[in-house]
């Protein structure tokens, strides 16, 4: 009998791949790119994989930005959230008499970078691409409270009828020793206010030589299995030599206390922070920094998190429509988490360093469960000539590079 199997494998072993893509793994010997398809991803294909998308952008209308001076900026949106018929989003808004100046040339009146002396205001929408701006949520308070140089990257969480805005709070200057700065929250029991700081810091910073001494940034809420998780990341190491990673603190209660996960990093690349529910567990983006960057990822227990697909374009600072980030996934009566398809994120102009600022755009994708057709599931996906050339040399690399030319031409 063992003999026969030995037979068995050592014919399929000689057949070459099938030509119609087998969706599970074929009982042959494969090469380890072979094998990832089928251990690495949720299908071979990724037009079939419900957590793989191509992201498609609209600019927003509702928001000036004074001639795109630098003086305003809008940046970080927090989750959409529905509430009736409406769309609510909270974001950092920094309106200054001028740019960022950097931290040597900072005063109480002009900002080090572009979310410094900010604050946290919110839009409202009925369709999620006209947007109202409604005014100021959260106000930098008097100093010596958390915040009183700067609020920002606000997120948002829906507990029993109440509202939770958290954010950080910076007490000096961005830059002047990295972005240290705690994470606070306001409450309210409307979306439009008034908001009721809770005048103390939610989740600490780690202990002297962690990961995460300094920074605890991008608060991200999401309820699971029946606690709050708050998802952050921090960045760890000296720069230039640094790496950005995503933590988790839980809790049973808005207010805490927060306890970090014992496996902390949970995600080892990724710049901020956009998680939602899907299936029984969260999916994840891991845009910008690490090995995993231009990823989406899923772990089936919020925590363990496994490439899902890989993709480009991706929305900086994704503040997605998340139906269901506040359901209960672990209770009788809640439904799989079924994905997201649009939010609101970021660009940053930085072309010009005298008029560096932010700007609110939406994005749509297809990252849902029962996604149906194949709309944005393009991979082939053709950028204008002008995408690529302004990731041009700068003129010191174009200088190096032609002496190098001249060098290497006397050498031959």
């Amino acid at each position: 009998m063992s003999t026969n199997n030995n037979s068995n494998n050592n014919n399929n072993n000689n057949r070459s791949f099938p030509w119609d893509i087998p969706q599970t793994k074929p009982n042959r010997a494969l090469s380890q790119a072979m094998s990832r398809l089928y251990a690495s991803y949720l299908t071979p294909r990724p037009e079939d994989n419900p957590l793989f998308t191509s992201f498609k952008y609209t600019e927003l209308v509702g928001f000036d930005y004074n001639g795109h001076d630098g003086t305003v900026s809008r940046r970080d949106p927090s989750k959409v959230i529905l509430v009736g018929d409406t769309y609510y989003m909270w974001y950092t808004k920094r309106d200054t008499k001028t740019p960022p100046q950097g931290a040597e040339k900072c005063t109480d009146s002009i900002p080090s970078t572009d979310w410094d002396l900010a604050e946290i205001w919110y839009a409202t929408s009925q369709d999620g691409f006209v947007w109202q701006e409604q005014g100021c949520a959260i106000k930098r308070p008097a100093k010596p409270m958390p915040g009183w140089r700067s609020v920002s990257t606000p997120d948002i969480l829906v507990w029993k009828g109440k509202y939770y805005l958290y954010y950080q709070a910076f007490m000096q200057a961005s830059g002047i020793k990295g972005d240290h700065c705690p994470v606070t929250l306001s409450y309210a029991d409307s979306p439009d206010g008034p908001w009721t700081p809770c005048n103390h810091i939610v989740v600490e910073n780690g202990e002297p030589g962690s990961w995460d001494q300094f920074s605890i940034h991008d608060p991200y809420l999401l309820v699971y299995k029946g606690k709050i998780h708050l998802y952050y990341k921090s960045a760890f190491g000296d720069r230039p030599d640094y790496l950005v990673a995503n933590g988790l603190a839980t809790a049973d209660d808005p207010l805490g206390p927060f306890h970090k996960h014992p496996l902390n990093p949970i995600l080892n690349s990724g710049h901020e922070t956009t998680y939602f529910p899907f299936k029984q567990g969260i999916a994840a983006f891991a845009i910008r920094n690490g090995n995993e960057n231009n990823s989406i990822q899923y772990a089936d227990d919020g925590v363990n998190f496994n490439l899902a697909s890989v993709t480009s374009l991706m929305p900086i600072a994704a503040g997605p429509f998340v139906p269901d980030a506040f359901t209960n996934l672990d209770s009788a009566t809640s439904a799989n988490g079924q994905g997201i398809s649009w939010g609101i994120s970021h660009f940053s102009d930085k072309t010009d360093p005298t008029t560096k600022h932010s700007f609110l755009g939406r994005f749509d994708c297809n990252l849902m469960q029962n996604g149906g057709n194949k709309d944005m599931k393009e991979t082939d996906v053709i950028h204008h000539p002008s995408v690529y050339f302004a990731q041009k040399l700068s003129p010191q690399q174009k200088k190096q590079r032609e002496q190098n030319a001249r060098e290497s031409k006397k050498t031959c």
